[in-house]
């Protein structure tokens, strides 16, 4: 059942994107174990708990089963994220206003960061993207008027950044730097890397 997001009415989605294969960390990162937890776990969690509900999960290279999530498969998986993003925005129900687009392998997004997205949403912004000194990242706002714009300009491996700097005028930044960071896992020695910041008190971790 769809839910509403704290404060205004509004229902607004998670979309997680899980789908690649991770070709060099070796397996499909969605899979990956990070302090206990499978990366698609967490980031279900994550924008779960900083007010998105319902959270689909877009799966490609591997079969996810993911409790309190929605599994949308992408056959078109291997061709980018573009792909799972279109994909993704067509399977949200109509009575989603807006969606938070998050990824699976950037699991120092926090709920915290979520939630700024999400307030700022409920304070009038149509689109609203995370920075991290100053660099547009992830996750990513859009309410439901520009979905179409995003799947027309989401093609290969880039998603929601083509629209972001075509509609610039259009999006509100979020500045996340204290509460979240987008670093991705891509290698072996990113996977270690994040593990050591895990490990690290919550302040050192988002400065």
């Amino acid at each position: 059942m769809t839910t509403r997001a704290r404060g205004d009415g509004a229902a607004i989605a998670g979309l997680l994107l899980a789908a690649g294969e991770g070709s060099r960390l070796g397996r499909p990162k969605a899979l990956v174990e990070l302090a206990g937890e499978r990366l698609v776990d967490r980031g279900v969690r994550t924008l779960r708990t900083g007010g998105c509900a319902p959270v689909y999960v877009v799966t490609g290279a591997a079969d996810i089963d993911v409790e309190d999530a929605v599994d949308v498969h992408n056959p078109d998986w291997n061709s980018g994220m573009g792909s799972s993003l279109r994909v993704g925005l067509e399977a949200l129900p109509d009575a989603v206003d807006a969606v938070v687009v998050a990824l699976a392998d950037q699991p120092l997004v926090t709920p915290a960061a979520v939630e700024r997205l999400v307030a700022a949403y409920q304070d009038g912004a149509r689109a609203a993207v995370a920075t991290y000194a100053g660099n547009l990242r992830n996750p990513v706002l859009l309410a439901r008027e520009h979905w179409p714009s995003v799947q027309a300009l989401a093609q290969g491996d880039v998603g929601a950044r083509p629209f972001l700097s075509a509609y610039s005028h259009l999006v509100t930044t979020v500045a996340c730097d204290d509460v979240a960071r987008p670093d991705d896992i891509d290698t072996p020695e990113d996977l270690d890397r994040l593990s050591r910041l895990l490990t690290t008190p919550p302040e050192e971790t988002a400065s």
